[in-house]
């Protein structure tokens, strides 16, 4: 049987705390983004999507650095980006492919 004492607990003692859960949330100047908004065609909608990108780490982060290196992160940050939507883009369009047939089959049952 186990003794007592090791089923003590110090309630003084704080648990790490997990890292606050960061969302982005795209304001622009004109208010919330909205679906026929777009980024292409208005600069502040692409600068409110990137402030809404950019984590406050990351603002720390570039914050230290010369306008030469964050235009140099802003790009291969931006090719990332890129790279991320393609693949998922990929990713959604296999597995549109996969369901089709499934779909027929369905419909002939």
């Amino acid at each position: 049987m186990a003794s007592s004492s090791q089923n003590n607990f110090d309630l003084n003692v704080v648990p790490d705390a997990q890292p606050e859960i960061w969302r982005p949330s795209f304001l622009s100047q004109k208010g919330p983004l909205m679906t026929n908004d777009s980024v292409m065609l208005d600069d502040a909608i692409v600068a409110s999507v990137a402030k809404g990108i950019i984590n406050p780490r990351d603002e720390t982060l570039l914050a230290n650095k010369i306008d030469a290196e964050v235009i140099n992160d802003s790009m291969a940050f931006s090719i990332q980006s890129a790279s991320s939507v393609l693949n998922t883009a990929r990713r959604l369009h296999v597995q549109g492919n996969e369901v089709q047939p499934l779909t027929t089959q369905v419909l002939i049952l």
